[in-house]
């Protein structure tokens, strides 16, 4: 995305919450066609008007994610669960990033055609960043929570 079309996008995310409701109803039918579903309130309003702005501009979720989202949201035992299951680790392909806090610092790993990049740098696979993190040998699926601990022994 090209830095003006970026300012531009941060602009109009920093104008939303100045809007009043019907400015904020009528912006929301100008972004998505539609009318903003019934119930939603203000607050919730800004927070999905957002969402797509940025969604619209970097790209939405991939299919498969939103399934998966829709099976927690629409699942009263998933709902209610202290844990959630993980996706299906073959659904974890290419564009996949991986979240994983160690030693207080929150790591981003983004899964690409030849690897898997982690600041800046693209690694063969994913035990050899969880190596570069932690400074010891990992299993790297286990290490971002792929593999289930009961599962791998």
């Amino acid at each position: 995305m090209m830095s003006t079309a970026r300012t531009s996008l941060e602009a109009d995310l920093a104008r939303l919450p100045e809007l009043d409701l019907p400015t904020l109803k009528a912006r929301w039918r100008s972004v998505t066609g539609r009318s903003i579903p019934a119930g939603v309130h203000r607050s919730l309003l800004l927070k999905m008007l957002a969402y797509r702005l940025q969604a619209n501009a970097f790209g939405d979720l991939n299919a498969d994610t939103a399934r998966f989202i829709e099976r927690i949201g629409s699942d009263r035992n998933l709902m209610a669960a202290k844990t959630l299951p993980l996706p299906d680790k073959a659904r974890a392909g290419q564009g996949a990033i991986f979240i994983r806090e160690w030693d207080g610092v929150t790591h981003h790993v983004m899964h690409m055609a030849d690897g898997y990049a982690w600041k800046g740098v693209t690694y063969r696979s994913l035990s050899e960043v969880a190596r570069a993190i932690t400074g010891v040998r990992w299993n790297g699926p286990r290490f971002f929570g792929l593999r289930d601990k009961e599962k791998a022994a």
